[in-house]
């Protein structure tokens, strides 16, 4: 028996699977060949994960588990779930007693299927719980940054208007690693120009018709320079700027000093490249796709608001083959994530950032507990050191629910089993295609493990909370969300096809050019953003260049992981190899090293050990090493470390978000 379901991983594809089950046992995953997107191949590293550890007893977590040895160690014996939720619930309403917002709670997407993502916040609402901003791990800064200018983040070019599109522009993504499907499809079959801006020569920009391998930091100089090249060249969109744009007047004197030149002095870049990326981009319909990379950043914030002009000065909005996209967010869909979360449960506790998580951790008088799902903190925050400090307080009291052992779970007083996407029904929202998808159950869940909504509707049980929010089914709410999208048919019909689309042909972004602001205009300049001390207008700012002696290290996500995801399936780990930071050849030979050298990479806040890789698909005075390995698998050189122990947890400019591609650190040979 074959059956169709989705990926609901946190990637641009949202593929269409099949699941091939015999004898009621899964022996099979692989693409869904009617998928339009997925066409029956699945990416190299979900194709390993769910055929490799997704289906290996021996990994999974099959019962609730107490801890029994010191912190960090791992020592768990096996508990009932009453046993478990007992004593979970018996120490969280102590707390509650004294002040719940001792409380923490860190999510964010191990699974992006809207209930097992979104549900749980429903408990963690009426709790009173602190959350951990998930977004400030990750794109905050870009969030806040659109909000500024177009009035969302979340509303974004249709890919399929790409078939109407001069030129599309890839900055700061890399698709061969984020989104494999639109690297090998979307962007191959396109007869549009592909223009990449990035500081890494990664396998979508070597494909580019042309790839403006800029000094990271340096985007906004370059945003400006492209702007300065347009008006030049007769490229602006008078009758938008004037009808659907406020303050374009504003920052016109300051593009007016940023002519190629300028650019190039502080991008590093060719300034008749400048000036060639300009021209195509000025030719549109042109599409704009800003990843999430580009704004993790010290300025990433200003960096993505300065982008973001673009389109709105040549009016590259509202038609087809036009646009801007940093991710569609599922409301564009219909989906009710008010609903979903609970919100009106919502006691409006102020939430912290991801950069703050090993402070307050470390503080006993603000943190007492600490519940952790969908997210590995102990491979994805910043701080790793002293994140581990603080989760190591005896008076800490951890819960994590994962569907693995993890450097996380290494850490919990308890640990609590989750099913897999195989093992349960649920609904994915695409957030790059405008797609909506069935995750259909393949298999029971594994041992006794349960899907995250199902343990907190029994940890609300325990908790005696009497909300019937708390306690809807998986089924009620499938029907109320497949209602609010409009697809009829029911849940059984969405099974049978997988996916669907809303419209036949391509939606138009801001149709009626009308923009979710204040003013219902783009506002490139914003009383509103310069009242939240985040600058009425973007500024044409670079970062200073790192000294002699530091380099600029940048984490992007390898082809072989999920974020932190699949780093424990044994032929992921062979196709990752050892720990490596790749150096460009001039600097390696300046330092006297050579490939398979062993350093260190060390900074104010850690150090860990790397073997050398040289290659120009970086620029001087710069260095890389992918992000994502699991410190319990990383024997050998590396030791029990990776790369967020050299994470300062530097804050963006806005969202107090990550700017993880800020880091600089020393290089020394061991």
């Amino acid at each position: 028996m074959n059956i169709k379901t989705t990926c609901p991983r946190d990637c641009y594809d949202a593929c269409g699977i099949e699941v091939k089950v015999v004898s009621n046992q899964i022996s099979s995953v692989s693409g869904d060949p009617d998928h339009p997107y997925t066409r029956g191949s699945l990416c190299g590293k979900c194709t390993l994960a769910y055929n490799g550890a997704f289906l290996d007893p021996k990994l999974r977590l099959a019962n609730p588990l107490r801890r029994v040895g010191d912190k960090g160690t791992g020592q768990f014996e096996t508990v009932t779930w009453d046993e478990a939720l007992d004593s979970i619930s018996a120490k969280l309403k102590e707390i509650t007693d004294d002040n719940p917002a001792k409380i923490l709670h860190a999510h964010y997407t191990g699974t992006c299927s809207l209930i097992a993502n979104k549900f749980p916040m429903r408990f963690f609402n009426k709790l009173g719980a602190t959350e951990v901003e998930p977004d400030t791990v990750c794109n905050m800064a870009g969030h806040i940054a659109l909000e500024q200018l177009i009035g969302t983040s979340l509303v974004g070019f249709d890919p399929r208007t790409s078939k109407d599109s001069h030129s599309i522009f890839v900055w700061g993504a890399n698709p061969s690693a984020t989104a494999p499907h639109a690297h090998q499809y979307w962007l191959k079959e396109s007869n549009a120009k592909i223009i990449v801006i990035d500081p890494v020569r990664h396998q979508t920009a070597e494909k580019a018709d042309l790839h403006l391998q800029l000094r990271p930091g340096s985007d906004a100089a370059l945003a400006f320079s492209l702007m300065h090249v347009l008006i030049h060249e007769n490229a602006l969109d008078e009758e938008f700027i004037e009808n659907y744009t406020i303050g374009w007047d504003e920052l016109l004197p300051k593009v007016l000093l940023c002519n190629p030149e300028w650019g190039a002095k502080h991008t590093g870049l060719k300034r008749d490249d400048i000036i060639k990326a300009a021209k195509i981009y000025a030719e549109g319909p042109s599409l704009l796709w800003l990843g999430q990379g580009l704004q993790r950043q010290r300025l990433g914030g200003n960096i993505i608001r300065s982008c973001a002009i673009l389109p709105a000065i040549t009016g590259n909005f509202s038609k087809p083959g036009s646009g801007l996209l940093y991710l569609n967010g599922s409301g564009r869909m219909g989906v009710d994530a008010d609903y979903l979360t609970g919100a009106n449960l919502s006691k409006d506790v102020p939430s912290i950032s991801h950069m703050d998580l090993a402070e307050r951790l470390e503080n006993k008088s603000e943190s007492s507990a600490f519940i952790c799902w969908n997210i590995n903190p102990a491979v994805s925050n910043p701080e790793q050191e002293r994140l581990r400090r603080g989760l190591a307080r005896d008076d800490l009291f951890t819960v994590v629910i994962d569907i693995f052992e993890t450097d996380s779970t290494d850490y919990a007083d308890f640990v609590l089993p989750a099913a897999s996407f195989l093992e349960f029904d649920d609904l994915v929202s695409g957030y790059f295609n405008l797609s909506f998808s069935a995750q259909a159950q393949a298999k029971p869940p594994h041992g006794q493990s349960l899907p995250n909504q199902e343990i907190f509707r029994k940890l609300s049980s325990f908790m005696n909370f009497p909300e019937e929010e708390l306690y809807e089914s998986d089924e009620k709410i499938i029907e109320k969300t497949l209602r609010d999208v409009g697809i009829e048919g029911g849940f059984k019909k969405l099974k049978s096809i997988g996916t669907t689309w809303p419209t036949d042909e391509p939606q138009i972004q801001f149709p009626e050019k009308l923009f979710p602001t204040r003013s219902g205009k783009i506002e490139i300049s914003s009383s509103v953003a310069e009242k939240k001390g985040l600058g009425r207008l973007p500024e044409p700012i670079v970062d200073a260049p790192t000294t002699s002696d530091k380099y600029r290290l940048i984490s992007p996500a390898s082809r072989w992981l999920m974020n932190g995801s699949y780093a424990n399936d044994d032929r992921v780990i062979k196709k990752l190899g050892s720990p490596e930071v790749i150096i460009n050849p001039l600097d390696a030979d300046r330092m006297g090293l050579h490939k398979g050298s062993l350093v260190s990479l060390s900074n104010e806040v850690g150090s860990i050990r790397l073997t050398v890789e040289i290659s120009d698909v970086v620029r001087p005075g710069v260095v890389m090493s992918y992000k994502g390995r699991w410190p319990r698998q990383c024997l050998g050189v590396m030791g029990k470390n990776n790369v967020n122990f050299l994470n300062p947890g530097t804050k963006a400019d806005m969202g107090e978000s990550s700017a993880v591609h800020n880091i600089e650190v020393s290089i020394t040979p061991v």
